[in-house]
């Protein structure tokens, strides 16, 4: 190795870019108050970059700050996963060794994945909340080292990243909320084409508010002069200084050539182009110093010193003399670790490279291949197989390229770096038919593959096939998001199959298929699964067979539960006992369970849920302990047990956390916001739906959150939120797969809005599609909340004219809907006598009679808001009967309506129990806010438009009121649009509502009035 070499072409006065500092250190100092700051950094090649990010790491280290620095990695044309993330890690490991090893305690095996010094990567499990597993444990890595350290991590040349480097900086951009820490990540803009693999990612980081994006400008003319002068040592010339900007156009790094190509005696306009210049300066070189040079471009974007002599193969004398000169003319320099050379500017390495012939750089790649080969110890360990398949790739040797792009594919999966081992696999496929057959039947599936379980052969000692890199590919592609790519080629897959037949491959390529149709939102994954299923039906137990099954069940479960589904977890727990598919056994069992609670054995169904999370848990099964941790409390809320629910969500929350189960947890924050609604804890229920929404990975549970923040907007009378939150619920969701979980909730909140606004004919057509679907065995959970939502709005609505057009055939379908939803525990019997009531409600038969049961089912439940929703009804009906015992009873229900209303902030059903007591002159003490003494005082409404509204609610038009008010029918028109006004609502319908919902005139004298 080099000690320091004298060199003069790098200026060293820092010049300019004092806007940008400034942001930078900005940022740096709100970093500092633990307030997380990321910022991309852009500009073309040879702008300044890495000279701006090495004065800024400079000044944060004087500030006290710790900074790592990571590179993404080049080897040809190929980008090394993880490569920034993995170097910044290791240096942020060196700078604060007690920081780092206490933050990673436990995850050690799984952060390895990224930085490989923590020790062997866990063999673990691959599904498709892998990468987002490892996403969030590094996250929460960084935030906890940066909770007492300030913290810069720079990560440079994006534009050379990897797909995993670049998803993992996106999700780190979106979710780093806490610790005092910085990530800046710098790219080249120019390089950035249209199809470019960042541009996409750019565009997302610029519509998050979190990150600034900062765009580096070339250089003034006065701030070139600048330069110049630093490099010469002297004041330029101007002359000089006009002809050098001229030709670099204010691009730092070209200033830097040109002026040192003129103080040497050259001529800045002896080239036609740049790109020569920068050739020219290594043609100067000695023949051996230019020969290095080739070699490190093509040996990737650093090179180490031994791998370098092991391929230039000189005397060590005259390797250290080439490199002496190709440093001191600063074409290369040494790496920050000094074990190794890179090019000073990437520029200057890519003239290199193209300037190579194809012979030549397919020659050079064998020489370092070989190199590699005779001696691993060359690299580091963690990117020696990655580099030995690019290398044996570049050199066109497919013997020797096919297994090393095969290992490097192991090595990819067992990093989670998905997209790169599709990528490998890709190339694989590529080199198969070239690879000699010798070669290709020494492979075996026990060393390359592990996706597709073994279909009656040994892998051992069965030769692996193509079918085999198709199977690792079509999974690489669903577990890295590519999954396009994936259906493509699991379509080919199934082609080659109708070729040659083998059903348990083709039934595994069909549920592969099934899961990327639901994934990609084509379609339910239904036929897929039928084809599976028929492709196995008859054949032998297997590995493959209890997977369909399994698959089919959780599918039905889900979409269409009941006998069926039953049957077919049990025959998958079957099969998957006896072929000691122990993973495949427990989530059949766990499925099991659901299915035998909904079949009306909740106990027997819930002891086998419970078993199944102690045994995932003992025996490591994260994946599917997550499942359990959803499915049980979800189960034990179908059934009105919500508060014991609560302790297992928020433990397995924070399961979910330490192992980086990013779907799960959004899915378990779901279920605890609806379980903390029931149990009156409106405030952590918005809360636990917010985390839903930001936590989950997939759309699913983030369409769940979205759907609870509606219906909790919905019970506080905030129409607006809930018809936003309800949008963003349904664009989640899609339309492509509606299962009754996410169908019968939407529709149960689309109707509440819309009874809400007055507008009955909505809620009706938002009913009409479950009524038509059925409510089939399973459904009940979501059945009876809309069934009751449907029933309480046909009862609201019965004395308004535009309700009654429909309103019995309605109630007739209603009323044969309840009688098939089933009550088989305690909640839903109570949710099945207040629909019932509701629907007498409706038809104007309800008596206290009818309510009394139904407050005393409540009374035994543990669920406020209902208890006190069916207090209010109880209080109307007795108050209607009159007594005064009657009386009595129900301003003691009242009061105590009124005192959750208020505690929870409902506010329609705080002005709901105002009213009833305003109207029966009762007094409430402690009630929830009272509605004022008149209401339509309040609103604003003058003498004459009270009488206007009163009008327009009987249904009459402007016609018949300007007749009825001595009027003309334009005056009326002006008073209506007055009234419209001063109550927010856009029609007369809702103006309609309104006016009943405040009770502004008596129900009989609107019926009287209302045209025959």
């Amino acid at each position: 190795m080099l000690g320091p070499v004298e060199n003069r072409s790098v200026s060293p006065v820092f010049v300019g870019r004092a806007d940008e500092l400034d942001t930078l250190n900005e940022a740096l100092a709100r970093a500092a108050a633990a307030e997380p700051q990321a910022l991309l950094l852009g500009g073309e090649a040879g702008v300044g970059k890495t000279r701006l990010v090495e004065e800024f790491a400079t000044a944060a280290a004087r500030r006290g700050a710790v900074v790592a620095v990571g590179g993404c990695v080049e080897i040809g044309a190929d980008g090394l996963p993880f490569a920034p993330f993995s170097a910044a890690l290791r240096a942020l490991r060196d700078a604060l060794p007690e920081e780092f090893a206490a933050a990673a305690a436990g995850q050690e095996e799984e952060l390895a994945r990224l930085l490989p010094d923590l020790g062997e990567a866990g063999a673990g499990r691959h599904d498709e909340q892998g990468m987002a597993r490892l996403f969030e444990l590094t996250a929460r890595l960084l935030e906890r080292v940066a909770a007492e350290h300030t913290v810069v991590l720079v990560l440079e040349d994006l534009h050379w990243a990897d797909a995993s480097t670049r998803h993992l900086l996106a999700y780190l951009f979106r979710t780093l909320r806490a610790g005092r820490l910085l990530v800046l990540a710098t790219y080249r803009s120019d390089d950035i084409h249209r199809r470019h693999p960042l541009r996409p990612l750019l565009a997302e980081l610029d519509r998050l508010r979190t990150v600034r994006r900062i765009e580096l400008a070339r250089f003034t003319r006065e701030e070139a002069g600048r330069q110049i002068a630093g490099i010469l040592a002297a004041e330029p010339d101007p002359a000089q200084v006009d002809e050098i900007y001229a030709r670099s156009d204010g691009n730092a790094f070209f200033i830097e050539e040109l002026a040192v190509a003129a103080s040497a005696g050259g001529c800045t306009g002896l080239t036609d182009s740049l790109r020569d210049l920068l050739l020219v300066r290594v043609e100067a070189l000695p023949e051996s110093a230019q020969r290095i040079a080739r070699i490190v471009a093509e040996g990737g974007s650093t090179v180490e010193y031994r791998l370098i002599a092991a391929v230039a193969r000189l005397a060590e004398d005259d390797l250290i003399e080439a490199l002496r000169a190709a440093v001191g003319a600063n074409i290369l320099t040494a790496t920050r670790t000094g074990d190794g050379y890179r090019f000073r500017h990437s520029l200057v390495r890519e003239a290199v490279a193209d300037d190579l012939l194809p012979g030549e750089r397919s020659r050079l790649n064998r020489r370092y291949a070989e190199a590699l080969e005779a001696d691993p110890t060359l690299v580091p360990a963690d990117a020696r197989v990655m580099r030995l398949a690019s290398y044996w790739y570049h050199a066109h040797d497919a013997a020797k390229a096919l297994p090393a792009v095969l290992s490097a594919a192991v090595v990819a999966r067992r990093r989670h770096a998905y997209t790169e081992q599709l990528r490998l696999l890709e190339r694989a496929m590529e080199l198969w038919d070239s690879a000699p057959e010798k070669v290709r039947s020494a492979l075996r599936p026990v060393d390359y593959a592990e996706v597709c379980p073994p279909c009656g052969c040994d892998p051992a000692t069965t030769p692996l096939r193509y079918l085999d890199l198709l199977a690792e590919a079509v999974v690489a592609g669903r577990f890295g998001g590519e999954r396009e790519r994936a259906l493509k080629i699991a379509k080919r897959a199934l082609r080659l199959l109708e070729e040659e037949p083998d059903p348990l491959r083709a039934a595994w390529f069909w549920v592969q298929r099934s899961r990327l149709v639901q994934a990609m939102a084509r379609g339910d994954g239904r036929r897929e699964l039928a084809t599976a299923q028929d492709l196995v039906r008859g054949l032998p137990p297997s590995e493959v067979h209890a997977e369909v099954l399994a698959v089919a069940a959780s599918w039905s479960m889900q979409r269409r539960p009941g006998p069926e589904a039953l049957a077919a977890a049990e025959r998958a727990v079957e099969y998957a006992h006896m072929v000691g598919a122990r993973e495949t056994e427990l989530d059949a069992r766990l499925t099991l369970g659901g299915l035998t609670v909904e079949s009306g054995e909740p106990e027997t169904g819930l002891a086998q849920m419970r078993q199944v999370l102690r045994d995932t848990r003992a025996e490591g099964m994260h994946h599917v302990a997550a499942r359990a941790y959803v499915n049980l409390p979800s189960v034990l809320q179908s059934v009105g047990r919500d508060r014991e629910a609560v302790p297992l969500l928020r433990e397995g929350i924070d399961f979910c956390r330490a192992y980086g189960l990013l779907d799960s947890g959004a899915w378990m924050w779901g279920n605890l916001s609806e379980a903390l609604y029931a149990l009156g804890q409106w405030q952590e229920a918005a809360e636990a739906a917010a985390h839903a929404t930001r936590a989950g990975h997939g759309a699913m549970p983030r369409g769940a959150g979205a759907l609870l923040q509606a219906h909790l907007a919905l019970a506080r009378g905030d129409l607006a939120e809930a018809g936003r939150h309800l949008a963003a619920a349904r664009a989640w969701y899609g339309t492509h797969d509606p299962m009754p979980q996410q169908s019968l909730p939407v529709a149960r909140i689309v109707l509440g809005v819309a009874a809400a606004e007055g507008r009955i004919a909505d809620a009706r057509a938002a009913l009409l599609p479950a009524l038509d679907a059925g409510f089939p065995p399973g459904t009940h959970r979501y059945g009876w909340p809309l069934l009751l939502a449907a029933a309480t709005a046909e009862a609201d609505a019965r004395t308004l004219p535009a309700a009654r057009p429909g309103r019995a055939e309605t109630l007739d379908r209603l009323s044969a809907a309840v009688r098939t939803l089933t009550t088989g525990v305690p909640l839903w019997h109570a949710y099945g006598q207040w629909t019932r009531a509701e629907l007498l409600r409706a038809q104007g038969r309800d008596t206290a009679d009818t309510w009394s049961p139904v407050v005393t089912a409540f009374e035994c439940l543990d669920r406020p808001y209902d208890l006190a929703r069916v207090r209010h009804r109880l209080a109307a009906a007795l108050l209607a009967e009159g007594g005064d015992d009657e009386r009595e009873r129900a301003v003691e229900l009242l009061r105590l309506a009124a005192a959750v209303a208020a505690h929870l902030d409902a506010r329609p059903l705080a002005e709901a129990v105002a009213r009833l007591a305003q109207r029966a002159r009762l007094t409430l003490t402690g009630a929830a806010r009272q509605a004022p003494a008149d209401p339509a005082a309040a609103l604003g409404l003058t003498s004459r438009e009270r009488d206007v509204l009163h009008l327009v609610a009987a249904g009459r038009t402007n016609r018949q009121i300007a007749a009825e008010l001595f009027i003309s029918p334009k005056t009326a028109s002006v008073h209506v649009s007055h009234i419209l006004g001063k109550l927010g609502v856009s029609g007369r319908g809702e103006a309609a509502a309104v006016a009943h919902r405040l009770g502004l005139f008596a129900a009989g004298t609107l019926a009287a009035e209302t045209p025959g």
